[in-house]
């Protein structure tokens, strides 16, 4: 038996905010990078468009969003790690600047410790690690933090990771990997409570991989943490539909409502307006079957 299963709780203490998991929720993707896959440069150009960045913020929270996610390192398919002084330069004004304007929960996108700490002092309330804190130092940081950490799985590192990705058991290693990640947050000091899984589609995957993944989205609810759902216009997508990045929108969306059909707690997306309805109807469909049960 898995000694880290508990019940996925309601409610994430995500610093001064409450996050309410009882109902799916939206975070919205805001790359602050000249080179991330679908928004690369959008809010980058030279320094970061930061007025730019807070209209954008202003308009998912509208749209719906219960989360920002702010990334200052693409982790795309071939990209290369940024120090850790451009990535703090990069992150820790925007987190600043929407802490002081938004009621909204500020996610962090990093594996680097020195932007987990500034973010967390300037109002950040999660962080989100596609190394599920394996960088040296990131277990502490986080710990200090005191916020909830979502831990990603992926097969080697965002410059190579899609070469040829390889496994035995696809669910079985993912979950293995994360359930001893946990066990890496629980020695360090950070509560079960306050961790959720990310099973990392297109992170060192192959398309078959991300489907079985998929499909077995049941299983990770069953290791007993709320689960983060992120395909949004990923190259699955592109691969099963032949649609190019910006033509994903369809194809993201359906997959969202398919993942809130097998128990996702957050859908991590860019087309924002779109998936929270999308969310809302299969969540009341979801919601009926159970009413009927």
């Amino acid at each position: 038996m898995n000694p880290f299963v508990s019940k996925s709780p309601p409610q994430l203490r995500c610093g001064a905010r409450l996050l309410d998991l009882s109902e799916p929720k939206v975070m919205a993707i805001i790359n602050v990078t000249p080179d991330s896959f679908s928004d690369g440069g959008v809010f980058h150009a030279g320094c970061v468009l930061l007025e730019k960045v807070l209209r954008r913020v202003d308009e998912v929270c509208q749209q719906g969003a219960a989360l920002v996610d702010i990334g200052g390192e693409s982790t795309r398919p071939g990209s290369k790690p940024v120090t850790p002084e451009e990535e703090c330069e990069r992150v820790l004004a925007v987190v600043e600047a929407i802490a002081q304007r938004f009621d909204t929960i500020i996610s962090v996108d990093t594996s680097t410790p020195q932007v987990m700490r500034g973010a967390a002092q300037l109002g950040a309330g999660l962080i989100n690690d596609v190394r599920a804190l394996s960088r040296y130092g990131a277990l502490d940081a986080a710990a200090e933090a005191g916020l909830p950490v979502c831990l990603m799985h992926m097969q080697g590192e965002p410059s190579s990771m899609q070469e040829s990705p390889s496994y035995q058991n696809i669910y079985d290693e993912v979950a293995a990997f994360l359930e001893s990640r946990v066990a890496a947050c629980v020695a360090a000091g950070i509560p079960q409570e306050q961790i959720l899984l990310d099973p990392g589609f297109g992170f060192g995957k192959t398309v078959a991989h991300n489907l079985e993944l998929f499909r077995r989205l049941p299983s990770f609810m069953e290791m007993g943490f709320p689960v983060l759902v992120g395909v949004s216009r990923k190259s699955m997508l592109g691969a099963l539909t032949g649609r190019a990045v910006d033509e994903r929108l369809a194809a993201s969306v359906a997959m969202a409502a398919m993942a809130v059909e097998r128990g996702a707690h957050i859908l991590r997306v860019h087309d924002v307006k779109e998936t929270v309805d999308a969310v809302k109807l299969a969540s009341a469909v979801k919601s009926e079957n159970r009413d009927n049960d």
